[in-house]
């Protein structure tokens, strides 16, 4: 139940920002001058019209754990990223390239 709030919220936002760009391009302001009428983060609108104009494949799997439970040993992972709100992102040595971008611009956004 939770997941499919979670999808709705992603459908709502991703379409929310396609309405977005789609009305810059029809007005022919500027990408600068469309964000500060509209008080949106340039940077922000970048990266929607991009994703927008050249979506990826899916990511095939995504685990996220919020448990709390004993810290694992280092060596079961290549790279370990603390995030600000202390959780842990775990990254293996066999890790798709492609996949790791889809993530990593999942937990900027």
């Amino acid at each position: 139940m939770a997941a499919e709030n979670i999808d709705e919220e992603m459908v709502a936002k991703t379409d929310e920002w396609r309405d977005r760009v789609a009305e810059q391009e029809r007005c022919g302001m500027s990408v600068k001058g469309f964000c500060k009428e509209r008080g949106l983060p340039e940077h922000q609108f970048y990266y929607w019209r991009k994703r927008l104009r050249n979506p990826q494949r899916p990511v095939r799997f995504a685990l996220v754990d919020r448990g709390i439970r004993q810290a694992e040993p280092a060596t079961q992972a290549e790279l370990e990223l603390v995030l600000a709100s202390g959780e842990r992102l775990r990254i293996g040595a066999g890790v798709d390239a492609a996949t790791l971008r889809t993530v990593l611009e999942a937990l900027r956004a």
